[in-house]
């Protein structure tokens, strides 16, 4: 089971320049096994489009499953964003980030993601896949 970061899911909806490789990845991930959102990057998502049905409407249509966050996950993240407040004070990465990471980590098999430098340096083992764009 395959997690996807609200970005790339945007990315696709959005059909801007990176829609293209946002889809091949997603179309591959499905091919290999289920591919889930958890309710931070779900909420991401509707805040990017009209309202709520619309993205409920985009995850039936995609086959994307709704998957959300357990409590060892929430811990986790916020270990992890204590760790990064610890070694860069002035950064304006937030909680949500680290609950996505923390969900893939814990819940999934791996991160369907564009920030893999992030997910690659906080959360140690986690699987990532970054739509490659040609």
């Amino acid at each position: 089971m395959i997690a996807i970061d609200s970005g790339v899911l945007i990315d696709l909806l959005a059909d801007g320049a990176d829609a293209d490789a946002a889809e091949a990845c997603l179309r591959e991930a499905l091919r290999a096994g289920p591919v889930v959102i958890s309710d931070i990057a779900l909420a991401e998502v509707c805040a990017a489009l009209q309202d709520g049905a619309e993205a409920m409407s985009v995850l039936e249509e995609t086959g994307i499953r709704y998957l959300p966050l357990e409590a060892k996950s929430a811990l986790r993240a916020g270990e992890m964003q204590r760790r990064h407040r610890a070694r860069h004070p002035s950064s304006t990465r937030t909680a949500p980030e680290f609950l996505i990471g923390a969900h893939a980590l814990l819940q999934c098999d791996g991160l369907i993601t564009r920030d893999a430098d992030f997910h690659r340096d906080y959360f140690k083992g986690l699987k990532l896949i970054t739509p490659s764009v040609d």
